[in-house]
C-alpha cells in the first residue's frame, strides 16, 4: 500500500477505507460503474487509478482486462456500458483518451514493464482514433455519434484532459521503444487551442471543469494558469463548503472540488489546495464512501448516491497532497509536452481557428 497520511485531512487507514469502498463496488465483469449500474470508460479508469495507489492490483488489473476486452478494432470505448454490454454507442474521444493516464499510473507506481507492454497495443489504438478526431484549430472533436459521424465541436473540458493523456501516451511510447511523432504534433496543436482559443469550443462556461480543466490538463500553466482560476474562483468556490459543479446552482460536488485542489496543487498552490480538500470531507461517509454532492442552501445530499469516481477523485487529491505519486502525474514534470508551436505554425493556427470561428 502507497497511501500515507494527509495530516489534518485524511489518514492513511481512511484513505484505504475509500479505496476499499470502490473495490466493493466493482462489477463481476471488471468494470467499476456509477450507483445506477453503467460503466463509462473515464471514470472507470480513474477508480483504477485509485485501486492501484491503494494497493489493491488484482482488481485494478481486472479493470484494465475490461478495457481490453470491451475495446473495439479501431481503439473505440462506447460511453455507457452495463458491465460488457453497451448502452449508449456514442463515443466520447476524451473517454476514449484516458486509458493513457492510468497505464502510465500504473508504470510510475509499480514499475510493472511486463502491464506496460500488455496494455501499449490498446493505448495505441486509443490514441491514434483520438488524434483522427483533431480538428483545423488544434481542437478535438468530442464524441462520433452512434451512426459514425464525428461531430464539429469540440469541449474545452475534453480536449484539456485529453491534452494530459496525449502527453501520458507520448511518455509510454518513449518508454517501449515506439515513438508516435503524430501524437507529439497533435498535442502541441492541442496545447495551443486549450490555451489560446476558448472560442474554438462549445460554450459550456456555467460549469466549473471549463474553469479549471485547462489547468488541471496542464495545457495552461504559471501565472496564466494563477490568474485563470483567480478570475472566477468566487463565482464557483463556496468558502468551507466546497466547489460547484455550475456557477449558477447552490451545488457543490466532491468530485470537482478535489480536481480543483489538484489544478492548484499543480501551480504550487498547496496550502489552498489543502484546504479546499479539508472543507469536501462533509461528504465522507462512515464506511469510506463519499457522496456525489451538497445542494448547500438546503443541506441536502444530492443526487442521493455515493459515488466510486467520487471516491476516487477524493484518493487521487490527497495522494498528491501527501506527495505521492500522483503529485507527478498532475504537475506533469516528468511528461513529454509534446511539440511545441514555433511562431510561424502558431500563426497558421490562429488563422485556422479564426475561420472555423
Amino acid at each position: 500500500m502507497l497511501l500515507r497520511d494527509l495530516p489534518g485531512v485524511l489518514t492513511a487507514a481512511q484513505l484505504t477505507q475509500t479505496v476499499e469502498a470502490i473495490a466493493a463496488a466493482q462489477h463481476p465483469t471488471g468494470a467499476l460503474p456509477w450507483p445506477d449500474g453503467h460503466t463509462d470508460p473515464w471514470d472507470h479508469v480513474e477508480c483504477a487509478m485509485a485501486l492501484v495507489l491503494g494497493g489493491r492490483l488484482d482488481e485494478a488489473a481486472a479493470a484494465y482486462a475490461w478495457m481490453r476486452r470491451t475495446q473495439e478494432a479501431d481503439g473505440a470505448w462506447r460511453t455507457k456500458y452495463d458491465g460488457e454490454a453497451v448502452l449508449d454507442p456514442t463515443v466520447d474521444t476524451n473517454q476514449v483518451a484516458y486509458v493513457a493516464v492510468g497505464v502510465w499510473q500504473w508504470w510510475t507506481v509499480t514499475g510493472d514493464r511486463a502491464f506496460v507492454d500488455l496494455m501499449w497495443p490498446t493505448v495505441q489504438r486509443a490514441l491514434d482514433l483520438v488524434v483522427s478526431a483533431q480538428l483545423p484549430g488544434g481542437q478535438l472533436a468530442w464524441c462520433r455519434d452512434p451512426e459514425g459521424v464525428v461531430t464539429g465541436d469540440a469541449l474545452l473540458t475534453g480536449s484539456s484532459s485529453s491534452y494530459q493523456s496525449l502527453r501520458c501516451g507520448i511518455a509510454l511510447a518513449e518508454l517501449v521503444g515506439e515513438e508516435q511523432p503524430g501524437w507529439e504534433v497533435a498535442a502541441g496543436l492541442l496545447q495551443h487551442a486549450v490555451a489560446h482559443h476558448p472560442e474554438v469550443f462549445l460554450d459550456k462556461s456555467r460549469f466549473s471543469m471549463d474553469w479549471y480543466y485547462p489547468v488541471l490538463g496542464g495545457a495552461v500553466r504559471g501565472e496564466a494558469g494563477l490568474q485563470l482560476l483567480a478570475d472566477r474562483w468566487d463565482e464557483f468556490v463556496v468558502a468551507d463548503v466546497g466547489a460547484r459543479c455550475v456557477a449558477d446552482r447552490p451545488w457543490v460536488t466532491g468530485a470537482e472540488t478535489a480536481e480543483l485542489a489538484l489544478s492548484l496543487m499543480a501551480l504550487g498552490e498547496h496550502d489552498r489546495a489543502l484546504r479546499l480538500l479539508t472543507d469536501v470531507q462533509h461528504l465522507r461517509e462512515d464506511d469510506g464512501s463519499y457522496w456525489t454532492g451538497l445542494v448547500f442552501d438546503e443541506g441536502v445530499r444530492w443526487p442521493v448516491e455515493r459515488s466510486s469516481w467520487t471516491s476516487a477523485a477524493i484518493v487521487l487529491a490527497a495522494d498528491a497532497l501527501a506527495g505521492g505519486p500522483t503529485a507527478d502525474l498532475f504537475t506533469g514534470s516528468s511528461l513529454p509536452t509534446g511539440v511545441l508551436l514555433p511562431s510561424d505554425a502558431c500563426h497558421a493556427l490562429d488563422a485556422a481557428c479564426t475561420t472555423s470561428d
